[in-house]
Order: structure tokens, then C-alpha cells, then sequence
């Protein structure tokens, strides 16, 4: 099999839905439809193309409905403390919101920025300025399909970057080594190679260090400032020459003295980093984890991370993202059936995932700023319960599950696992009102009646069985079908609570047709819909994708 080339086969739906399950939060029932029949390359130029259009998103707005200036964009008012952590989340919500929204134009751009906010990690906690964090992640989106050696350049600017990484401590003299550390081991070379050799000396930390020296982020957390923003001040640069180890091929970068020595020698850095043999490979492999699977093994190191990196480092792509991007999410790799069912939910694939698959609706933040809080903070708050801290992991390192051992089986444990669950169960059991005539949770009755001929016709049109019924719940919700022995388990063990023959179903399915308004027969539907649709979502909790 070569790797890397195009998967020519028209996508099914199933193979449609595993593209958008890992290039995205979660498909929608319609985007399945939609990419069904298409090749692989015109679903993934669909996929990046659509960036463009979510290029520029309304901006966050104030959403406490209770102030007079609800609705209003925030960003650029003069800093206010007293109103700093409720726009900080309001920014998360922001964020979570396009991650969730139906436009029909379903992209790769928040799922990559999420790889890159795991990957150029700052934190919230750490910075504590609102405006930081906005300029963090809107550089992240911005760039997150473009150039990789701008981007590594750009976040090392970045003024959350330099309050995160103490980059605003380091000047001539009194060095701070974090940055130029996570540069290294983090960001762009990686702390060793697939068979466990450094990348690096600390040498090299020291001396990149020293490049380092002079920037600065300005008006952090101070009251009345309207803008933030980064500096070089060359007063504060150390401007000898830097000389790297054998690992870098014994380069110098020549200290400079101007006004411009801070971004020429961080050219410089930057350059002499990705010129390392491993740098290519580190990033490369780390998109494989994110994409398709956790697992790489010395075939998948040799014949998809290799060549995929010297495609990325080469004259002809010069680091370009984009690219690399479309040739693995095209490859016969990636729809291979062993990478099926290869990762283990995020919580963010599994919350946001579910509202997409069940077709929950994201307000429209400029005019229903209320509800889409409400529903936007609903989902926050259960990505946090679960430990995915969005703009504020835990380390460095991101969150456990993308760098640990194990990798995604890290979202799975014993105090975890029963929260999952009840997170789940909310969909099932609708009980948040959004907005008038709108509670979050999947309308059980109004599915079950879309796949019902006739409805109205009782005596001329048969009922659907439960096999239909078990059919539409799972319709493209799992990575691999069920065997005949599941579904009659689902079926009769869980749906039937072993009590009752399938022909009860079918009675109570036309006594509820004929009598659509009667509360009982109503309730007896759900009743067995629900304890199907629970265990159904308990399984997809931590089911593989």
C-alpha cells in the first residue's frame, strides 16, 4: 500500500462521517449527506476551503442580559478588572460556539486551532487578562493553516506567549531559559527522536535564550488601557554572537544591536530550528496522532510521518500547514480500517459531537446573545467537568490525554467515566430551556416521526418495528456497526427491558399514531426510546471514533 496516496474511492457516508469526525468537533446528519459520493480530495478542498469563510466571525459580546450594554462587542473598551474573568469566558463560549454552530459549511479550522492551542499552549490562569487570551487565540485561527515557520515566529511575539513563557523577564544578563526550552522541546524540534535520542543540548537552551532577550508585552492587566501589544526593546537584547551545538550544525546566529536585531535573529532561530532534522518529523507526527491515530509504530514512522515530513519541510511547500494537512486527511492511510474507531472521545468530540449529530441549534450570538450563552456555557462547563480545560490546561504540555502514554484512553477514567455519562444523559433527558419553545436534548417524538410513513394512516400503513427505531438513534452516531447480536441485545434486553415481545412496540407505536396528543401513550414511547437512546449515548461516551 503507498500511505500517503489519494484514497480514490466515492465516500460512503461511513467513510464521510469518519473524515468529519476527525476533522471536525462532530458531523452533522446533513454534512454526512452532503460529502457522501464525493471523492476524498473534494471533501477535504470543501473542508479547508470553507476557512476563508470563517475567516471573521461576529466577535464576542457582553452576554449578561441584565446589563445595558448587553449584546455589545467588549474587545477594545478600556480594561476593566472587575469585568476581566467574565470575559474571559465569554471568549471560551465564543469559541465553543463555532466549534458547535450548523452552517453547512463545516471546516477544519476549530479542530486545527484546537491542536494548535494544545500544541503553542498558553493559559488563561497564567496571563489573566482577557485580551491576551483573544489575541492568542485569533492569531491561532488566523494562521492555523498557513505558514508553520510564520506561526512559530508570530507566537513567540505573541504577548500572552511572553507572559506565559516568563519571555518578558528575559533580558541581557539575567537570561530566562523557559521559553527557549518549550521552543525546543514543544513547539518545533521536540525534545528527542522516535528512537529516543535528544534533539538538543542545553547549550542550545542558553543560547536561544539569549536571542530571545529584549521582548516585552505591554498594559498587561492594566486598568483603563485599550490595547495590548508586543515590543522589542533592544536596550534589553543581548547583541553577542550565539553559538549553537552540533545538534544545529555549530551555527552562530550573529547578534545584532539595531531596532531590528529582535526579529532578524528570531528569523534566524526560527529557521536554524526547522532546518533540524526532526523538526518535520515532530510536527508531522503529532498530526498523526490528532488525526488518525495515537499509535505510531516504526511502519507508520517510516512510511506515512517520514515522507509526509519531507513533503513539509521541502522547497516546494516550504512549511506551508494547508497542504500537509489535505494529503493526510486524503491519504489511503487515514481511511484505512484499522483507523477506524482508533481514538477514544475527547470531551469535546463527545459533548459538542452529540449536539452536532442530534442537530442541537447554536442562537446567533449577535441576536440571541442570552441563549447562546446559556447554551455555550452549558457545554464549557461540562468540558471542564470532564478535564478539558479549554485556553487554561493544566501544564505546558497540554492536556494528558494528548501527550501521556495512552494518549486518548487518558479521557477515560474511574472519576470520570460516571460524568460522562451524566453529561450524556442531558440530551436524553432535555431539561435546559435555551429560549422559549427550545430545550436542549434530542426531540425523541419528532424523529422517530420523520422516519414513519404515513403517520396519520394507521390502518394503511405499517408501523415502523424496532429495528428502525434502533437504526435511526445509531444513524452515523457509532465509528463501527453493531453485529446481529448487539442489535437484538439493544433491542430486546434494553428497549424491551426483557419483558416484553418486539409486537408490543408496534402496538404502542400505533395507539400513540392514532392518539398523538394523549400524554400516556406519549410517555410510553419515551419511555423505551429514552432507556434505548441513554444506553446508546453510554456506549458512545467511550466508544473509539
Amino acid at each position: 500500500m503507498a500511505y500517503l496516496d489519494t484514497y480514490t474511492q466515492p465516500l460512503t457516508a461511513a467513510t464521510a462521517a469518519h473524515l468529519l469526525r476527525r476533522a471536525t468537533f462532530g458531523p452533522t446528519q446533513q454534512e454526512i449527506a452532503d460529502f457522501t459520493g464525493k471523492t476524498a480530495s473534494q471533501a477535504v478542498d470543501i473542508l479547508i476551503s470553507n476557512a476563508s469563510y470563517r475567516a471573521t466571525p461576529p466577535p464576542p459580546v457582553e452576554m449578561d442580559v441584565a446589563r445595558s450594554d448587553a449584546g455589545q462587542p467588549f474587545l477594545g473598551k478600556a480594561f476593566s478588572g472587575g469585568r476581566n474573568a467574565a470575559y474571559y469566558n465569554y471568549i471560551k463560549c465564543w469559541w465553543i460556539g463555532l466549534m458547535t454552530e450548523q452552517t453547512n459549511r463545516p471546516s477544519v479550522v476549530e479542530k486545527l486551532t484546537a491542536f494548535w492551542q494544545n500544541h503553542f499552549v498558553v493559559t488563561y490562569s497564567s496571563v489573566e487578562d482577557h485580551r491576551f487570551v483573544d489575541s492568542y487565540l485569533r492569531f491561532l485561527r488566523t494562521n492555523c493553516l498557513g505558514s508553520f515557520k510564520n506561526m512559530a515566529i508570530g507566537i513567540t511575539k505573541e504577548p500572552g506567549m511572553l507572559i506565559f513563557q516568563n519571555g518578558n523577564e528575559n533580558e541581557m544578563g539575567r537570561p530566562n531559559e523557559n521559553y527557549a526550552r518549550e521552543l525546543q522541546e514543544l513547539f518545533v524540534v521536540g525534545a528527542r527522536d522516535f528512537k529516543g535520542n535528544a534533539n538538543y543540548t542545553e547549550q542550545d537552551v542558553k543560547a536561544a535564550a539569549r536571542v530571545l532577550t529584549g521582548w516585552q508585552a505591554l498594559n498587561r492587566y492594566k486598568e483603563g488601557s485599550t490595547s495590548i501589544s508586543s515590543v522589542f526593546n533592544s536596550t534589553r537584547h543581548d547583541s553577542s554572537n550565539k553559538i549553537f551545538s552540533e545538534k544545529y550544525n555549530n551555527t552562530t546566529i550573529v547578534g545584532r544591536s539595531s531596532a531590528s536585531a529582535g526579529d532578524e535573529e528570531l528569523f534566524d532561530l526560527i529557521s536554524m530550528l526547522l532546518a533540524h532534522q526532526e523538526a518535520a518529523k515532530f510536527i508531522c507526527r503529532k498530526l498523526y496522532r490528532w488525526y488518525v491515530n495515537p499509535n505510531v509504530t516504526d511502519e507508520i514512522e517510516d512510511n506515512v510521518v517520514g515522507p509526509l515530513a519531507q513533503f513539509f519541510a521541502s522547497s516546494e511547500n516550504n512549511f506551508l500547514i494547508a497542504p500537509v494537512l489535505r494529503k493526510l486527511l486524503s491519504s489511503q492511510v487515514f481511511f484505512e480500517n484499522r483507523n477506524f474507531a482508533a481514538q477514544i472521545k475527547s470531551p469535546a468530540e463527545l459533548l459538542i459531537g452529540t449536539a452536532r449529530i442530534f442537530n442541537q441549534q447554536v442562537p446567533d450570538i449577535t441576536t440571541e446573545y442570552g441563549p447562546f450563552y446559556k447554551m455555550t456555557s452549558f457545554i464549557s462547563n461540562g468540558l471542564s467537568l470532564l478535564q478539558l480545560n479549554l485556553l487554561d490546561q493544566p501544564s505546558v504540555f497540554g492536556s494528558p490525554a494528548y501527550y501521556q502514554t495512552g494518549y486518548s484512553k487518558n479521557w477515560i477514567n474511574e472519576s470520570i467515566i460516571g460524568q460522562r455519562g451524566s453529561k450524556t444523559d442531558n440530551f436524553v433527558y432535555p431539561f435546559l430551556e435555551i429560549k422559549q419553545g427550545y430545550v436542549l436534548g434530542i426531540d425523541i417524538l419528532a424523529r422517530l416521526r420523520g422516519i414513519q410513513p404515513n403517520f396519520n394512516d394507521v390502518a394503511g400503513t405499517a408501523p415502523i418495528d424496532c429495528e428502525k427505531v434502533l437504526a435511526e438513534f445509531c444513524r452515523n452516531l457509532f465509528a463501527l456497526d453493531f453485529t446481529q447480536n448487539q442489535k437484538d441485545f439493544l433491542i430486546d434486553s434494553i428497549m424491551m427491558m426483557k419483558a416484553s415481545p418486539r409486537s408490543t412496540w408496534t402496538k404502542e407505536w400505533n395507539a400513540y399514531r392514532a392518539s398523538p396528543n394523549e400524554v400516556q401513550k406519549q410517555n410510553t414511547i419515551l419511555w423505551r426510546c429514552r432507556a434505548l437512546l441513554k444506553y446508546l449515548l453510554r456506549m458512545a461516551e467511550y466508544q473509539v471514533f
